[in-house]
């Protein structure tokens, strides 16, 4: 199966069900296959052949789901460009990719004339909206183009997508991801967020990552109609909950935080939501709570990479606000694997710890990357015995539950002790003046690495280094507890992901050692 058979589906069943709801404009099923039809007619005509790449430059938009229509339908590989990262890191993406057409909207003309110079000699052009002189109208393409069915048509192992990573421990990798990959990833995630025909999805992550475009087929699959945002602003999300009454959303924790917050002042009507899925960062316990009183008990959390699709979720009914310890506990967990997905927890030699015992997550399935692009020493390092390592540190319980507990390069050994930031976090979360909190390793000329908080406090609120440390220290281990504390206005955040930047803290403390590590 691949995508293009959820997308032909769809028009012929619900031709008329609106597709994509986006800035006032409709966009049913029925119109939404003709137009990738016509854009697939379009690129064929222009000499694009199968598994050429074709890059956007776009925040979301109806447009950049054509695109990847047209890459599910026709073969092509869609390649994302984050419109947040300068123009150098942007460039790179390019020159890696090689793409044969390079689409942008009006709003990055001058970006996109700068990048003209990274692109293959004779790359096509075109611009959403208003286009330079250099470039083509995207619309006068599409709309030229005849609406018949293509004669290419995608294969199931076919990469569809390729989606450049965020860098953070080098230059970003291109995820190779197959259109039959792709859709046991929706097909999952739909079984995972009971994802009903009769909703309204919420897309606000931008669709060169991989939340954003997960969730779109995710929802397709079941026909459901997606409400588009470009962007994320946490007031204007909730009068749309309220307003077009969404049922679902994917949402980051720091997106929920910041909604929190606005909710608080200024109550709006979320009685619609069925479902929020959270991911792409761990949600704190405290907030977590905070949250499920909120918003209800309409939480699901999903775990996994880009590299290797989701692999576990902690669904609904799981998350135990009350009940034993063991339930409550559970709230801290990454939840159990999801079915067709095979996980392990494993030792510095490949064999599997026991339960309790942290190693290495493993994971394994047909969403999994079919490799980095271009890159195989990375894609061996990473897959090459058939098993996506994950670089999380993590344990199972007695019921598979998995609990992630750090990143293995963030893991913290400060006198011979393994010490891992996230039990730190999660006791810095609990104080009531934090409204963010993340914890790195740094250089001690006598315990080689001590820890250090970063924290970023609620408005209003006040909070002193000693305070906070003596928090933590009545909540977990002494040897565990920050040695310093930095209260900063804000924290510093990936723009891919919406995690905090760790690299960027670190680098300060550990210019002009060595290595990293101590």
């Amino acid at each position: 199966m691949i995508l293009a058979d959820i997308y032909e589906r769809n028009a012929r069943c619900f031709r008329d069900h609106p597709a994509i709801i986006f800035e006032g404009r409709t966009i049913t099923f029925g119109a939404y296959l003709t137009r990738v039809k016509r854009l697939v007619n379009a690129l064929v005509a222009g000499g694009l052949g199968r598994q050429e790449r074709i890059a956007i430059l776009a925040q979301n938009c109806p447009e950049y789901a054509e695109v990847h229509g047209a890459a599910g339908l026709s073969g092509f590989i869609a390649v994302g460009v984050n419109y947040r990262l300068a123009a150098g890191e942007q460039a790179d993406i390019l020159r890696d990719a090689e793409p044969a057409v390079f689409i942008f909207e009006s709003s990055y003309t001058e970006r996109a004339a700068e990048l003209r110079a990274a692109l293959p000699k004779g790359a096509r052009l075109l611009c959403i909206g208003p286009a330079p002189a250099w470039a083509e109208s995207y619309e006068a393409v599409v709309s030229a183009a005849p609406d018949s069915t293509p004669a290419m048509r995608a294969r199931e192992e076919d990469t569809v997508f390729l989606i450049y990573t965020s860098g953070t421990t080098g230059r970003a990798k291109g995820v190779m991801l197959s259109n039959e990959g792709q859709v046991e990833q929706a097909r999952n995630q739909t079984t995972v967020q009971g994802a009903q025909q009769d909703g309204r999805m919420l897309v606000v992550m931008p669709f060169y990552h991989i939340g954003g475009t997960t969730e779109l087929l995710t929802f397709w699959t079941t026909a459901t109609t997606i409400v588009l945002y470009r962007s994320f602003d946490p007031r204007v999300i909730l009068e749309a909950i309220q307003r077009l009454r969404i049922t679902e959303a994917h949402l980051a924790p720091t997106m929920i935080q910041m909604m929190l917050e606005v909710q608080r002042e200024t109550p709006y009507d979320l009685s619609s939501m069925r479902t929020i899925c959270y991911a792409s960062a761990p949600m704190s316990v405290a907030l977590s709570r905070q949250a499920n009183a909120v918003f209800g008990r309409i939480f699901v959390q999903v775990y996994g990479m880009s590299e290797g699709g989701a692999t576990t979720a902690l669904l609904k009914h799981q998350h135990h606000l009350e009940g034993t310890p063991r339930e409550t506990g559970r709230l801290a967990s990454a939840g159990q694997q999801i079915l067709g997905c095979d996980i392990r927890v494993v030792r510095d030699d490949g064999s599997d710890c026991a339960t309790g015992e942290i190693g290495e997550v493993w994971g394994r399935g047909k969403a999994m990357m079919q490799g980095y692009w271009r890159n195989p020493d990375a894609t061996k390092a990473a897959i090459g015995d058939g098993w996506m390592h994950s670089g999380d540190m993590g344990y199972f319980d007695d019921e598979h539950y998995l609990f992630i507990v750090d990143r293995k390069k963030d893991m913290i050994i400060s006198g011979g002790e393994n010490i891992y930031s996230r039990e730190v976090e999660e006791a810095l979360l609990l104080h009531p003046a934090v409204f963010e909190a993340v914890v790195i390793g740094v250089p001690d000329p006598k315990w080689g690495e001590s820890v250090k908080a970063c924290v970023a406090l609620k408005p209003g609120a006040r909070a002193t280094e000693e305070e906070l440390i003596e928090h933590c220290k009545s909540l977990i281990a002494s040897y565990k507890k920050p040695r310093s504390v930095d209260i900063m206005a804000a924290l510093p955040h990936i723009s891919s992901t919406n995690k905090i930047d760790k690299k960027k803290l670190r680098e300060p403390y550990w210019a002009g050692q060595e290595r990293n590590v101590s």
